[in-house]
């Protein structure tokens, strides 16, 4: 039984949600006036944005009331965002949502799965197991041009949500890059600032373009280390070391070795623990010293660095999380915790364990989800 907790489910799974999408939209005046900005058109790979301010910041006009405040809160778009740590769950719960909710269409916000490549490594979502709901900003630039930055993440996303809302659909954004997060959201952003940096005294905004309801799913930091480390082995069987093989590939290198050498996707966790592995084990069987356990006693500690440092990478995203919601961002938690605990304890060959923790899941996440997505659409 792979080990990944939220596993592929069908369509029929929700057969039985009755759910009219035009009525509901009819009935609760679900999109508000279309604005301005230009969709966008779809296309693979291109190079990054240049980093310009974002026309939906403006200057303030002085103090608005209540009423004013819930009056222009309401013409903004709505944007549901669901954010966590690595590895909880984010990805399975939009899926949960997007097929209960069919006017979903899910928008990236994992800086890595922007990048094209190395699908398994940066843990993108396979096409199939998408389930027909439509994906934006998943592995769609070239990673050969440069770190994405939050301002030109803020440009591209903003795009990609007013396309969806032209089309009278509701976005949704997914993913763990808590400062892209911030970036897209707060109405006035200023590039080159920091709000996650250590020592900066600027209090984080609640001001933010659009309409949004947030949901956190949250595991308890214990238990997800320890299902994060037996997630990389599950990556690592299904051919993530091969994957990095052919990544640091020398003979698969472009020629202008400057751009190759500063690619963004060197920057993913699990690149440079197996690129240090490589360079005294070439991939391949080219050259290389040593006997089989020192190779093995190599590769180990590869591995158990990945699990650090992705270990090291919840514990930042979760300090985030809690800053932004220290800062007024009014999110709704979802505690995995129980679930993720029996995923942990789940063994391969019994089908009741699986059952188990799906059960809690729906329970204790997925349902809260679904009752606090209706309300805000209904608003």
């Amino acid at each position: 039984m792979t080990l990944i907790p939220f596993p592929t489910h069908s369509h029929h799974h929700y057969s039985n949600f009755n759910f009219n999408f035009y009525s509901y939209i009819s009935r609760y005046h679900l999109f508000p006036p279309v604005n301005h900005l230009c969709p966008t058109t779809p296309s693979h790979h291109h190079p990054l944005p240049h980093n310009k301010p974002s026309r939906g910041a403006h200057m303030a006009s002085g103090p608005t009331t209540p009423r004013q405040q819930q009056q222009q809160q309401q013409r903004k778009d709505k944007l549901l965002i669901i954010m966590g740590a690595t590895g909880a769950g984010k990805s399975r719960l939009s899926l949960d949502l997007a097929t209960r909710f069919p006017f979903f269409e899910i928008v990236n916000s994992d800086k890595m799965q922007l990048y094209a490549g190395l699908d398994i490594t940066t843990n993108k979502l396979p096409i199939p197991d998408r389930l027909g709901v439509p994906h934006h900003l998943l592995g769609e630039f070239d990673p050969r041009h440069g770190d994405f930055t939050p301002g030109q993440f803020r440009a591209v996303a903003g795009q990609a949500i007013s396309s969806i809302t032209n089309r009278r659909k509701v976005p949704m954004l997914v993913g763990g890059s808590n400062s892209f997060i911030h970036a897209l959201l707060v109405d006035r952003f200023e590039p080159g600032s920091n709000v996650f940096e250590p020592g900066f005294n600027a209090s984080v905004s609640s001001e933010l373009r659009y309409n949004c309801c947030f949901l956190w799913v949250d595991v308890s930091l214990a238990v997800l280390t320890e299902y994060l480390c037996k997630r990389v082995d599950e990556m690592l069987d299904s051919g993530m070391l091969d994957e990095l093989a052919e990544f640091c590939d020398p003979d698969r290198q472009d020629e202008d070795e400057s751009t190759t050498s500063q690619t963004a996707l060197r920057k993913a966790i699990g690149v440079p623990e197996f690129t240090r592995y490589f360079k005294r084990y070439p991939p391949q069987g080219r050259g290389g010293e040593g006997d089989d356990r020192e190779r093995r006693k190599a590769y180990e500690e590869a591995v158990r660095e990945i699990k650090d440092n992705t270990c090291q990478l919840a514990k930042r995203q979760i300090e985030k999380i809690l800053r932004l919601k220290g800062g007024g961002w009014d999110l709704q938690r979802l505690d995995a915790t129980e679930a993720f605990r029996a995923v942990v304890a789940t063994t391969s060959s019994d089908e009741d364990d699986g059952k188990r923790w799906s059960e809690i899941w729906e329970r204790q996440v997925v349902k809260p989800s679904v009752k606090v997505v209706k309300q805000f659409l209904e608003e």
